[in-house]
């Protein structure tokens, strides 16, 4: 499958667990969006590892109703949840539900244009999924990452060049990824980058910044 998915050059994912502790974490994961979305995001993943199906769908739902159309948002692993809530894509891993049953869902489900995103960590999965019904590749962990437990190993730019090397399909590179490292990923190959941590303190801020030095 050839995609023709036009990246953004920066992708932010909100992880759901940031969030949980406080009073009203919906409340906040939705005026975090909006701030990503105010700073100039354009594609904006959701990832909620800790919450049961109700959880994430109510949460997907109001994202969803808050952002409209100025943002593409993309569920993190439930391609049932991205279709239930109006998602523009799913983000899949290793671990999930393959990319052909994501897509066979879509397709059943009259949804043929939704986006899918798979996760590589090393040439041989990122040489299996260049065979993939995906839309695009995302390879890491590139730098040093806290936002998993049991992080694959690093990749580093060079890992970053060689996956460019193995694939034509638009590739997001993350893991640790900074404004101050960003534009070497770019400069390796990458058509995008993934960040979560580099944006939790000031999101709108943090995003006009990223763009900035992106281009």
């Amino acid at each position: 499958m050839t995609s023709t998915v036009q990246l953004p050059r920066f992708y932010p994912i909100v992880d759901a667990a940031r969030f949980s502790a406080g009073s009203d974490p919906l409340g906040a994961i939705v005026h975090f969006v909006l701030e990503l979305v105010e700073g100039g995001a354009l594609l904006i993943q959701y990832r909620n590892k800790i919450g049961g199906a109700r959880e994430i769908l109510g949460h997907a739902r109001e994202l969803q109703r808050a952002v409209q159309d100025r943002a593409r948002l993309i569920m993190n692993d439930r391609a049932d949840l991205c279709l239930a809530a109006g998602f523009a894509g799913v983000h899949l891993g290793q671990e999930d539900l393959s990319p052909a049953a994501a897509r066979q869902i879509f397709e059943k489900a009259g949804k043929q244009d939704l986006w899918i995103g798979f996760s590589t960590h090393n040439p041989h999965q990122l040489l299996e999924a260049e065979l993939m019904p995906i839309d695009y590749i995302a390879a890491g962990p590139v730098f040093a990452t806290s936002s998993k437990a049991n992080p694959d190993p690093m990749i580093g730019l060079e890992g970053v060049r060689q996956a460019r090397k193995l694939t034509a399909k638009p590739l997001v590179a993350i893991g640790g990824i900074t404004c101050q490292n960003c534009k070497s990923v770019l400069e390796a190959g990458a058509d995008a980058v993934a960040v979560i941590s580099d944006v939790v303190e000031s999101p709108r801020k943090s995003t006009e910044e990223f763009l900035r030095i992106l281009g």
